[in-house]
């Protein structure tokens, strides 16, 4: 099974309700964005021009350099989907992942973690924050493990965002790119990302 998502830049409106639903249901640390919102364009002349938005996040990749250069093993591929884990418990806060990833998809927590409320939000059993280590987008991998889809895929008002075994004809993704041409994020540098954009 290769997991992996897919988003239609078609339905996107640049909302991000799917960064926000990401923020709330890991209970993110203040500053802490692993799903963002990106503006391409305005492309084009007046009247014709047109502007389309990409929501980027760890990738996922089939060959990720993140997993190459981590020290200690804390950056992994689980054998079972293709989901890139971090450890945070196993992180030794080295940062040689973050310059590596094409995506600007890892980030650092401050030394001493910060909320905009003084409780926690979000899935009750959200990844446990430490600081001074490096961390990413999970694809929601504890809500995974119940059988549930990334909370950036439960909110989207286009309903633009898809979910799903790559490698399966029938599961969503693959129904979602039938007959559409799509994208990947910096192909050219061979990390082959499981993240798709249909144009």
């Amino acid at each position: 099974m290769r997991l992996g998502m897919v988003v239609d830049t078609k339905r996107c409106t640049g909302c991000h309700t799917c960064s926000v639903a990401c923020k709330v249901a890991n209970n993110l640390p203040n500053h802490i964005w692993w799903n963002r919102v990106v503006a391409v364009g305005p492309e084009g002349t007046f009247p014709d021009n047109t502007k389309h938005f990409l929501t980027v996040n760890c990738q996922h990749c089939e060959n990720p350099p993140c997993v190459a250069v981590c020290p200690v093993g804390a950056t992994f591929r689980r054998a079972s989907d293709g989901v890139i884990i971090q450890n945070s418990e196993t992180c030794i806060g080295c940062r040689r992942c973050i310059p590596v990833c094409p995506f600007d998809a890892r980030s650092l927590n401050d030394q001493q973690l910060e909320y905009y409320l003084d409780h926690a939000v979000g899935d009750a059993d959200a990844p446990v924050h430490r600081p001074n280590v490096v961390e990413k987008c999970t694809f929601c991998s504890h809500r995974l493990a119940r059988g549930e889809k990334p909370a950036c895929m439960e909110l989207c008002i286009g309903r633009g965002r898809f979910w799903g075994d790559l490698d399966d004809p029938r599961s969503e993704v693959s129904i979602a790119m039938r007959g559409r041409e799509s994208f990947r994020l910096h192909e050219e540098t061979g990390v082959r990302p499981k993240v798709y954009f249909l144009k």
